[in-house]
């Protein structure tokens, strides 16, 4: 009895939720848009794992090129690379998002990415890359959709998977990747008093390290424009989670959104955040879109017709294969038993000759066979075209239809007296393993939402224990006249954020807030003495004071927001000094050991009030040597006479 009780009471605090889950589940949409949304966010992680592997000695060696890391992390990388790689194609997906979403947490947590180099939006790819283990995102533009196709057909009939999906799959990562990210940071965001100015996208911009190498001070110095935009930005951050899933607010919220993080890949220099929030706005354009788009880029009318043996495995896995990369609609596809006397072309060819050969024919009447078809095949398919002029040059031709003769003279065929259905696949093999336990781990259809439901709960629940602690109790202070229940409480949630940051992304977003920039007026940069006695730059902090590509992402991070603080930790300094230098004079040739590096400062001003021409300033103010930075015997020994540089 007391079951039975506690199972309605469940149920009664997930009706809401579940209402909204079933109606998700009830319509149901074209996947496009979600395999969009795949191949975007895939290619914001397989940029990130590049540029990983680039500065790999610098983030991960203690000290780079002369104590270095494992050589495992190489290939972890490597893997890490691979596995984006068949996410972005849709190949396995579902194992592909599986292990993408363990070297993430993997990475974060047990390398220095989370202490030293956070690219703030590790935790927003953490949550999504989670979310993408349970998202049929393989439904559109994947090579999946291929391997069903051949899996499933026989001869006489092409199997087309499944191309619709719940509409729900398109708002899980709308919700939870970004509304409850908009949300929480919101909340924040009414504790910063350059944010309550509606400056909050003034100031970041105007900051040496932070500013990009576009010049939009002619959008910084139009005051009531950066208020607006700045006053805009908090309120769309508090109403996208209400709001993104009604259509008539889809649109609105798409051009602001993509806006406001598009103006952050050009006027900051955390490019990878703003992409990766872009990458999720492809699940916002309406439905109609993408139905529009294939319409235009889609022919009418095809522009070559390709004949093929019916009865040809071989031949049939072919005309599967390009039918589903012929993203522009430019090939019709006959078998020759059906329709081949009904062209003249065709009629003239024996019929011993005519099951030999792949034919095609062109609008113009002109008929190509063997290698001449896929040949044009490929320039008919467009995006193709190199490819098809690339079997055209000498040798290559020749080598090339050695290989078709070779293939074609050997397949295999099958006559029946009824056309019998013959496999397309040379084996059929059962599911995906890891594509049936995410399945059942969704459960049937009447378990499903329920899951669902409970899963939305949880997550809604654990955000609000980060933004209710960070957002608001840690802003206000902690009740003093509860200090002890409040220890208890206090140990609780932390413990509870550290497995949601950990696991589900869910953190804190408390970025480019006052207590960041209040006191930030100096910035540090680094020359070095040529052999000729020249100063020259290190190529990571310049003249102007801007951290240079591709210094950006997580690097400008370690600089800007551990190493040079308002509040300088001398042992951080010299830690980041001594990476800095150790990677890019190895880069550069340098010898460490005769090399002396010149630790430079300028003073600026970040101002929580509205200030003209205040980027201009800042980046034109002068440069002060104030110490050195000498390697001696693979150590390195930083002096700084000049200013005590933790009293700035």
């Amino acid at each position: 009895m007391h079951k039975r009780s506690l199972d309605t009471v469940t149920v009664h605090l997930l009706q809401p939720a579940l209402k909204l889950v079933n109606k998700g589940l009830e319509k149901r949409v074209a996947a496009t848009g979600l395999g969009v949304f795949r191949i975007c966010f895939g290619l914001v992680a397989f940029q990130e794992i590049i540029f990983l592997y680039y500065f790999r000695h610098l983030i991960f060696d203690p000290v780079p090129f002369i104590e270095q890391a494992s050589p495992l992390l190489n290939l972890l990388l490597v893997l890490w690379g691979l596995s984006a790689c068949c996410l972005t194609l849709g190949y396995r997906t579902r194992l592909a998002a599986v292990v993408n979403y363990l070297f993430w947490v993997t990475f974060v947590w047990l390398t220095p990415l989370r202490q030293d180099f956070d690219g703030g939006f590790d935790q927003l790819m953490i949550g999504s890359s989670f979310l993408l283990l349970f998202l049929p995102s393989e439904k559109a533009l994947s090579f999946d959709n291929l391997r069903l196709k051949l899996r499933n057909s026989i001869t006489g009939r092409h199997y087309q998977p499944p191309r619709r999906v719940p509409v729900l799959c398109y708002y899980i990562p709308l919700i939870f990747s970004l509304g409850l990210l908009y949300f929480d940071a919101a909340v924040h965001k009414l504790s910063a008093e350059f944010w309550r100015n509606g400056l909050g996208a003034w100031l970041p911009p105007s900051m040496p390290y932070y500013t990009s190498g576009i010049g939009m001070d002619w959008l910084l110095n139009n005051k009531p424009l950066e208020r607006l935009i700045g006053y805009t930005l908090i309120v769309f951050q508090f109403v996208f989670v209400f709001l993104c899933c009604f259509r008539p607010s889809r649109i609105p919220l798409l051009l602001i959104g993509a806006a406001f993080h598009g103006g952050i890949i050009l006027s900051l220099n955390i490019y990878p955040f703003g992409f990766g929030m872009l990458a999720h706005y492809v699940l916002m354009a309406p439905f109609a879109w993408w139905r529009r788009l294939g319409e235009r880029v889609r022919r009418r009318q095809p522009t070559l017709i390709v004949f093929y043996d019916e009865l040809c495995p071989l031949c049939n896995r072919t005309v599967i294969v390009l039918r589903h990369f012929d993203v522009f609609n430019t090939l019709a596809f006959k078998g020759l038993q059906t329709y081949a006397r009904q062209y003249a072309a065709l009629d003239r060819i024996a019929d011993e000759e005519l099951l030999q050969d792949l034919y095609a024919l062109d609008q113009s009447g002109r008929l190509y066979s063997g290698l001449e078809t896929y040949i044009r095949i490929l320039r008919a398919m467009k995006y193709t075209a190199l490819a098809g002029l690339v079997l055209k040059l000498p040798g290559i031709y020749v080598l090339a239809n050695r290989l078709y003769r070779r293939i074609a003279d050997r397949r295999g065929r099958r006559i029946c007296a009824d056309g019998c259905p013959v496999p397309i696949a040379q084996s059929v093999r059962q599911g995906d393993p890891v594509e049936t336990f995410f399945r059942r781990c969704m459960g049937g259809e009447r378990q499903r939402p329920y899951r669902i439901a409970k899963a939305f709960v949880v997550i809604l629940l654990l955000q609000l224990n980060s933004t209710i602690h960070y957002g608001l109790l840690y802003r206000l202070g902690m009740p003093v006249q509860s200090a002890a229940v409040w220890t208890q409480l206090d140990a609780a949630s932390n413990g509870i954020l550290m497995l949601s940051h950990t696991f589900l992304g869910i953190t804190p977003h408390a970025l480019y807030m006052h207590d960041h920039f209040a006191g930030y007026n100096h910035i540090l940069a680094i020359a070095y003495k040529s052999s000729g006695g020249q100063e020259k730059w290190l190529p990571f902090v310049n003249e102007e004071g801007r951290l240079i590509a591709p210094n950006w992402g997580r690097v400008q991070s370690m600089w800007a927001n551990i190493a040079v603080t308002p509040h300088i930790n001398r042992a951080r300094l010299d830690k980041f000094i001594e990476k800095v230098t150790a990677f890019w004079g190895t880069k550069l040739g340098l010898d460490l050991e005769t090399t002396e590096f010149i630790i430079k400062l300028k003073e600026i001003r970040v101002s929580m009030e509205w200030e003209r021409d205040l980027r201009r300033k800042n980046l034109s103010q002068p440069w002060h040597n104030v110490g050195t930075a000498i390697w001696k015997n693979g150590n390195m020994h930083v002096v700084i006479p000049a200013i005590d540089l933790e009293s700035l």
